[in-house]
């Protein structure tokens, strides 16, 4: 894991962006991060699917910015603890998505799997857009591909 000179656990910015704490964690970062997403997701599972996007474009907004601060402060584009984009992105996998275990499981595995790899056009949307936005912005699109996946899955099996 990259150097953290720059952050602080009383600076709730960064408490935030690395998950609770979550991102802090030596070994998957990003797979913890996602964890610390399932709590969060049924929470917010209740709610129309209305109020569960609005909610979640709040999220993707926040994120955009705790997570350029987060990297600005660090002084390293998109540290490998800053795991608030891996939450909302676990979010947009989830978005409309029938309930029960069998999708909860599916889509964190369908996220993890876009997440890590990284297919076109999420590789480029990684390397070339900067700041919070770019932080947040691949794993959008990781999200959106696993949703796209999970639909369908969840279709055949249901």
């Amino acid at each position: 894991m990259a150097d953290l000179a720059g952050f602080s656990w009383r600076n709730p910015i960064h408490l935030l962006a690395f998950g609770l704490g979550a991102g802090r964690l030596p070994y998957a970062p990003g797979t913890a991060g996602t964890v610390v997403a399932v709590p969060l997701y049924l929470v917010l599972a209740g709610l129309p699917p209305w109020l569960y996007l609005v909610t979640l474009a709040g999220l993707f907004a926040i994120g955009v910015w705790l997570c350029d601060v987060t990297s600005r402060d660090l002084g390293v584009h998109d540290h490998s603890g800053i795991v608030w984009d891996e939450i909302v992105g676990y979010l947009v996998t989830m978005a409309v998505v029938p309930p029960g275990w069998f999708a909860m499981l599916a889509g964190f595995a369908l996220f993890r799997l876009f997440d890590i790899l990284k297919p076109p056009p999420i590789r480029q949307v990684d390397r070339q857009v900067a700041g919070g936005f770019g932080i947040m912005l691949d794993d959008l699109l990781a999200g959106a591909f696993a949703w796209i996946c999970l639909q369908g899955l969840s279709r055949l099996v249901g």
